[in-house]
């Protein structure tokens, strides 16, 4: 499965990252592996980096706190806020670092449709600031978003 299957587009001049990518699954499977904390903790996250569900009620609302532990050892505790449940559509959500009212954090759009016998997932991203956003792309937030929907794909389509 190659992550490079996920196409990913960055206006110049909007503080949004946008990454699709057409999964062999069905949406119910897909919006599943999203809102299920066993399976979000089999994908979310780029190669070679493994999560820790602290916490997650997935509801208006609630909170998915988590630690992402990186190959080198540096772990990143996080923090979703869940805005917006539409099961299998869609899911919006605040994501940034596990405090409370981050500056930083991002809102994130993912609607799942029903394409070509499977589900198209769309993702945006939009960051505070194009600079923000400028600076997630110089550390590989594009490669690394690539190689995280690979291993959703990789996930739901073995399950299928």
């Amino acid at each position: 499965m190659s992550a490079s299957r996920t196409r990913a587009t960055a206006p110049a001049d909007k503080p949004v990252i946008i990454m699709e990518r057409h999964i062999d699954a069905p949406r119910d499977a897909v919006y599943q592996a999203w809102s299920d904390p066993e399976a979000l903790a089999q994908w979310w996250g780029p190669d070679g980096f493994t999560i820790t569900v602290l916490e997650m009620s997935f509801r208006v609302g609630g909170l998915l706190r988590f630690t992402m532990h990186g190959p080198d050892g540096t772990d990143y505790p996080s923090r979703i806020l869940y805005r917006e449940l539409k099961a299998p559509e869609q899911i919006a959500f605040t994501y940034g670092e596990d405090v409370a009212d981050d500056a930083e954090a991002m809102q994130v759009v993912a609607t799942f449709a029903e394409a070509r016998g499977g589900t198209l997932i769309t993702v945006q991203t939009t960051f505070p600031s194009v600079e923000a956003r400028n600076g997630v792309m110089k550390f590989g937030a594009v490669e690394l978003g690539q190689q995280t929907y690979a291993k959703l794909a990789a996930l739901v389509e073995k399950a299928g």
